[in-house]
C-alpha cells in the first residue's frame, strides 16, 4: 500500500566534478566543466595560430637547429636534421623547444658562438645555446613528443639588457652608473630592466616610449653587437664587456633594416624617413645619405617613403620598402637596376649570383642583377617578412633556406626551384 512502508530517503544530486563558478547574463550562476575548459584552450591556441605572424629567424652555431620568433614573444626551436632526415615523420616538423622569451613581439633574432639574442621592445635577452640544447636533448631522452610537453616552457635567462632612455643614456666608461650587472660570457654586462629605471628616468619616460628593437647585427671583427629601431638611433655594444660605446645619430624615423660592409667598417641602416644611411663605425660618423624616395625610377608615392629591407655586396646594395626593390652603386651613389615588382618588399639578401627577395605576396622571388626575373617560387604563408639561408659549414647536409611571415608556418627550401616542405609552430 502507498505509504505503508518506511519513507525511502531522497536521492543525493550527482557530485559535479571541477565546476569553476560564474554568472550569466541574468544573474544566475552557471558552470564550466573540464571538457569546455578544453574546448576554450583549443579554440584560443587555434586563434592565436591563425593570426601569428613571425618576425624573426636564425640557426644556431651548429647549423642543425632553427630558431624563429612570434609576435607573441615565443621563441620556438626547430630541429633541421631531423625534418631533413629520410626517416623523418610529422612531429619532426613541429618546434622541439617552445619558449616565451618577451613579453612583446620577438622582432629579430642574431646567433653567436654561444648565444641565441632576441630583440623585442626596448630590450635584447641572451638565451644560452647549451641551455636550449640540453632541454632538447633531455626530451629526447625522456622520449617525449611534442605534443606531450607543455606548449609554453620556462627558459633560463642568460642575461638582458634594455636601452637606456635618452635622459639617462651615457656611453662608454659612463654606462655603469645605473642597472645592474650580469655575467656576458666571462665578462661584465650592465642591464637596464625598463621597468626598473631611475625616478628621473621615469619623469622622462612614459611606458608608451619604449623603443621597439627591430635590428640586430653582429659585427665579428669587432665583436660587437649593433641594433636600432625605434628610437631612431644605432647603438653599438662591445660584447666583451657588455657596455653601450657610441649611438649613432641621424635618422628622423624609425630604422627598419641594418646591413654591415665586409671589407671595411661601414655600416648601412634603412628608415622610416625614406634614406639609406651609410655609418663609418670608426669614428661613428655619417658618410653618406641616400634618399631613394627622391629618385623618379624608384619613387613610388602610393606606397610611401619607408625603407624595409636592405641588404650589401661590396661597392653594391639592394634596398626596397616603399619605393622600388633596386640596385644601387654606392661609390657613386646611383641606382642601376630597378626591380619590376610592384608589391613592397620586406627582406633582401645576396646569394651568389642572385638577389633573393620577399614581402607582400607568398612567393620568394630570385633576380637576376640586371633585373630579370629568374624565379618565384611560392610559399604556403600569405605574405613573407623573412628569410634565412643557413650556410653553416659545420652541417652542410642542413643547407637550406627558409621563409617565414604572416602565418605559424616556416617553410624549407631544400633548393631554390621549390618548397619542400614546412615546419610549424602548431
Amino acid at each position: 500500500m502507498a505509504g505503508s512502508g518506511p519513507a525511502s530517503k531522497p536521492r543525493k544530486p550527482a557530485k559535479q566534478k571541477w565546476q569553476p563558478e560564474g554568472r550569466r547574463l541574468d544573474g544566475r550562476k552557471t558552470f564550466l566543466t573540464r571538457r569546455d575548459t578544453s574546448c576554450g584552450m583549443e579554440v584560443q591556441q587555434a586563434l592565436e595560430r591563425l593570426h601569428m605572424t613571425i618576425f624573426s629567424q636564425s640557426v644556431s652555431p651548429c647549423g642543425k637547429f632553427l630558431a624563429a620568433g612570434n609576435n607573441y614573444g615565443q621563441i620556438a626551436v626547430f630541429s633541421l636534421s631531423a625534418a631533413l632526415s629520410s626517416e623523418a615523420k610529422e612531429e619532426s616538423k613541429k618546434p622541439v623547444v617552445t619558449f616565451v622569451a618577451h613579453d612583446g613581439p620577438v622582432y629579430s633574432l642574431v646567433s653567436t658562438d654561444r648565444h641565441l639574442l632576441s630583440a623585442g621592445d626596448g630590450e635584447v635577452k641572451a638565451w644560452l645555446w647549451g641551455e636550449i640544447l640540453k632541454k632538447v636533448r633531455a626530451g629526447a631522452l625522456c622520449g617525449e613528443r611534442k605534443a606531450d610537453v607543455p606548449q609554453r616552457e620556462s627558459l633560463d635567462l642568460s642575461c638582458a639588457l634594455s636601452l637606456p632612455p635618452r635622459a639617462v643614456r651615457r656611453y662608454g666608461a659612463g654606462i655603469p652608473h645605473t642597472g645592474e650587472r650580469a655575467c656576458w660570457g666571462g665578462a661584465l654586462l650592465v642591464l637596464f630592466p625598463p621597468l626598473r629605471l631611475t625616478p628621473f628616468a621615469l619623469l622622462n619616460r612614459s611606458s608608451l616610449e619604449v623603443p621597439e628593437i627591430n635590428a640586430l647585427l653582429l659585427n665579428p671583427k669587432e665583436n660587437s653587437l649593433l641594433l636600432a629601431g625605434g628610437d631612431c638611433q644605432l647603438h653599438t655594444m662591445d660584447l666583451e664587456t657588455g657596455t653601450f660605446t657610441r649611438a649613432l645619430r641621424g635618422h628622423s624615423d624609425y630604422i627598419h633594416c641594418l646591413a654591415l660592409r665586409e671589407r671595411s667598417p661601414e655600416v648601412l641602416s634603412g628608415s622610416e624617413d625614406g634614406t639609406v644611411r651609410l655609418w663609418d663605425l670608426r669614428t661613428g660618423e655619417e658618410v653618406q645619405t641616400i634618399e631613394v624616395y627622391r629618385h623618379e625610377e624608384c619613387a613610388r608615392p602610393q606606397n610611401g617613403k619607408w625603407i624595409g629591407c636592405l641588404a650589401t655586396d661590396s661597392d653594391w646594395m639592394v634596398c626596397g620598402g616603399g619605393p622600388a626593390l633596386t640596385l644601387w652603386h654606392l661609390r657613386s651613389a646611383t641606382p642601376t637596376t630597378v626591380f619590376p615588382l610592384r608589391a613592397p618588399q620586406k627582406h633582401v639578401t645576396f646569394y651568389q649570383d642572385l638577389i633573393l627577395s620577399a614581402g607582400q605576396g607568398p612567393c620568394v622571388n630570385q633576380w637576376q642583377l640586371s633585373g630579370e626575373l629568374k624565379a618565384q617560387v611560392p610559399g604556403s604563408s600569405p605574405s613573407l617578412l623573412s628569410l634565412s639561408l643557413n650556410q653553416q659549414p659545420a652541417a652542410p647536409e642542413c643547407k637550406v633556406l627558409t621563409a617565414a611571415g604572416n602565418s605559424c608556418r616556416v617553410d624549407v627550401f631544400t633548393n631554390l626551384g621549390y618548397r619542400a616542405f614546412s615546419l610549424s609552430f602548431s
